[in-house]
């Protein structure tokens, strides 16, 4: 099998796994108190660089949490995802919303950017919660990124290391095998969604810098989850009220500074097209 027949099979499970989850994933994450820090985060960042009135595209859209909360805001988005279930999901909640005149969508794979019907430019291209850790092809993703973007364009994706703090502690508890999953993970690390394995990657921000760095300047990278525990930690805010918040505010601080910025659950990187 070719390397490039690999990946689109890798997709496809991906794809299928997420299809699966799709119908319960809101009702898995919504009240999670850590989740919403995260996305409190992102969306926070977000809005620091972009303009009023903004298109966006965004990638690994999911159910649309994100594309809801910008439409909202003004914004207009073209939500794409590969899974089927969560395109699904995710135009139950538009419609909900009545958001039609907001937010289109549109089932495609950020390796097929290529083949984007929309290619609009955009202010922004925006992907969350390591979607494109789900490709081995992170370098032809990010290739495809300047001739979608508006002059001046924003890039902001939130990515996992191959090192997270919280993991490797892990260990403590002889739960070595998700305490150094990431450390070996050039061929990808394999995950388990409903019941559907497929390969993960795990990159280091100076490796997108790298690939970038011709046609974009760096605006920043900010650990995410690096003090504050990762989201499968949940009872952790409710159990430990008062440690939490301090996590929160430790993270706040440093999150732009090493070794915060590289050892979370994620980082955010974002890019400004030159």
């Amino acid at each position: 099998m070719s390397g490039s027949s690999a990946y689109t099979t890798n997709e496809g499970k991906a794809a299928e796994a997420f299809s699966k989850q799709s119908s319960i994933f809101d009702a898995l994450y919504s009240s999670n108190p850590i989740i919403q820090y995260k996305r409190d985060r992102v969306r926070s960042l977000i809005e620091r660089f972009l303009p009023t009135n903004s298109c966006i595209l965004e990638l690994n859209a999911g159910t649309g949490d994100d594309a809801v909360y910008f439409a909202k805001k003004g914004h207009n988005v073209h939500a794409t995802d590969i899974s089927t279930g969560m395109q699904l999901q995710l135009q139950q909640k538009v419609n909900h919303a009545s958001l039609e005149n907001s937010i289109t969508t549109e089932l495609c794979s950020f390796t097929q950017l290529a083949q984007l019907q929309n290619k609009g430019p955009y202010d922004l291209i925006f992907s969350n919660f390591a979607g494109l850790n789900c490709t081995g092809e992170l370098d032809k993703v990010l290739q495809s990124f300047a001739g979608l973007l508006k002059p001046k364009g924003i890039v902001t994706m939130v990515i996992m290391p191959p090192f997270c703090l919280w993991e490797t502690l892990l260990a403590l508890r002889g739960n070595f095998k998700n305490a150094f999953r990431r450390f070996n993970s050039r061929n990808g690390v394999l995950a388990n969604v409903e019941g559907v394995k497929f390969l993960c990657w795990y990159y280091k921000p100076s490796y997108i810098i790298q690939l970038l760095k011709k046609d974009f300047t760096l605006l920043g990278v900010e650990g995410l989850c690096s003090t504050v525990p990762p989201s499968y930690f949940e009872n952790f805010p409710i159990k430990r009220p008062s440690l939490y918040k301090k996590l929160m505010a430790f993270e706040n601080k440093h999150k732009t500074q090493w070794p915060w910025r590289n050892w979370g659950d994620y980082f955010i990187i974002s890019f400004q097209k030159k």
